[in-house]
């Protein structure tokens, strides 16, 4: 039964839109007042995930044991109780922990706006609230209100600041959606929306200043469409300009759509997107997890990302200590640097405007959901913004670059590389066919970027 849960649990995650009751009637604006809502969002592409809990400090293991699946998960997974796991906030007590410090690692990283857990689905809540004393000022002697040093450090530094709340999943209060074996889970759903959820979400919202994000989890389950209506209305009326995800249930199609762990093939068009996404294998802090992702790879992910309109929310899982592992703060480094020579290919760009580099379905092979296989063509992917095109070059291709832009762009006026923005590439245009004398060595090991300047 555990494993038909997981599936059902990542079947709603992924697919949260398609819901059983009709969808209420929810926030009504014109397409001009959502783009100027969304406009920021659209403009960052690159923010910071931040899963950060008591969970920490158990970091994969209870009684001693390694408990497998992920670090936030390990209530479930470990099958604690309730009480064993209210024995835990106790010991938490993450002195090491600076703001400015992890709001200054997203910066150095490229990273314009942060994501962090509010409330996981263990219930624990990582700032003051009189909803429940199950919280980081109450049950723990760390006694600090962690998002409001967050929501501060992310406004002296110019980042924007969004909180994620596991809405439906809550494994530690009565009434609270997922199953456990514990007796003392059961109760009223109706008294965990009231009494909890609703009073936790209005404190978020009147508490810490501007809120730019609000992400949800694990959409359905005890968010029905009316309390949906009542939740967005109340978040509509104290952040009116805030943005949230397709996760909240209850009908509620949110702003965003939320691939977890993979690049959609096509991205989502017609939607805003965001791909969130962990380091290592894991979202919280377990000490054994060591199979971190290559730079290569994370940047790879960034490109195709922003080549198919989407944003890159990319996890940290910070330590008991309120530490950020050294393997997680050099790869956001090493990102950052690689921004800093090439973020005019990433901030504020849009799809692909040809299409074909980024790869094409199948119609012989099958992926192993059955469907045709996408089956990635070419060894670059472009992003555009008005005006300019941008060639990401995932293998260099040296001497030549050659490309027919079929006229969806217009003429290309001038080439350069962003490593080498002052020095001019020779350039040959024919028609609507653009040839670029390149180096025979790439600028950067990784991904290099060439910038084209396209007339009107």
């Amino acid at each position: 039964m555990r494993l038909l849960y997981l599936v059902l649990a990542l079947v709603v995650a992924l697919a949260p839109i398609a819901a059983a009751e009709p969808a209420p009637p929810f926030r009504t604006e014109t397409a001009a007042q959502r783009d100027a809502r969304m406009a920021w969002w659209r403009e960052a592409r690159f923010g910071m995930f931040i899963h950060w809990g008591v969970y920490a400090q158990l970091a994969g293991y209870f009684k001693g044991q390694p408990i497998g699946r992920y670090g936030e998960q390990i209530m479930l997974h470990g099958k604690i109780p309730i009480a064993d796991y209210a024995a835990v906030a106790p010991q938490f007590n993450p002195v090491q922990f600076d703001a400015d410090a992890w709001v200054k690692l997203a910066r150095d990283a490229g990273m314009k706006y942060l994501v962090f857990t509010a409330k996981h689905h263990d219930g624990f809540a990582m700032f003051a609230t009189k909803a429940d004393p199950f919280n980081i000022m109450d049950a723990s002697p760390f006694k600090r209100d962690v998002i409001k040093e967050m929501a501060d450090a992310c406004r002296r530094q110019g980042v924007r600041f969004g909180v994620y709340y596991s809405q439906n999943l809550d494994w530690f209060h009565p009434g609270g959606g997922g199953r456990t074996p514990d007796p003392a889970h059961k109760g009223d759903a109706t008294k965990y929306v009231e009494n909890l959820v609703i009073p936790q979400l209005t404190e978020l919202m009147t508490n810490y200043g501007d809120i730019s994000v609000l992400w949800w989890d694990m959409g359905g389950g005890v968010i029905t469409a009316e309390r949906a209506q009542r939740i967005c209305a109340m978040i509509w009326k104290h952040q009116p300009g805030i943005i949230m995800n397709n996760r909240l249930g209850g009908g509620y199609p949110g702003d965003t759509e939320t691939p977890e762990q993979y690049v959609p093939p096509q991205g989502f068009p017609g939607r805003d997107w965001e791909t969130c996404m962990t380091l290592n294998n894991t979202w919280g802090y377990m000490r054994d997890d060591r199979r971190y992702k290559p730079v290569s790879m994370l940047l790879t992910h960034l490109v195709n990302i922003a080549a198919k309109g989407g944003n890159y929310l990319l996890n940290i899982g910070p330590d008991d200590q309120g530490l950020v592992p050294a393997e997680q703060q050099e790869r956001l480094r090493t990102i950052g640097r690689w921004m800093a020579v090439n973020g005019d290919a990433i901030y504020g760009t849009s799809a692909t405007p040809f299409g074909e580099e980024c790869g094409e379905f199948s119609t012989t092979e099958k992926g192993k959901d059955g469907k045709p296989a996408f089956k990635p063509r070419g060894d670059w992917r472009c992003t555009a913004k008005p005006g300019m095109v941008y060639i990401h070059f995932l293998k260099w291709p040296g001497g030549t670059f050659t490309f027919d832009t079929k006229g969806r762009v217009g003429a290309v006026t001038r080439a350069r590389l962003l490593a080498d923005p002052g020095t001019d590439l020779p350039l040959t245009v024919q028609g609507s066919t653009f040839t670029v004398t390149l180096p025979a060595t790439a600028p950067d090991t990784m991904v290099s970027v060439l910038a084209l300047d396209v007339a009107p």
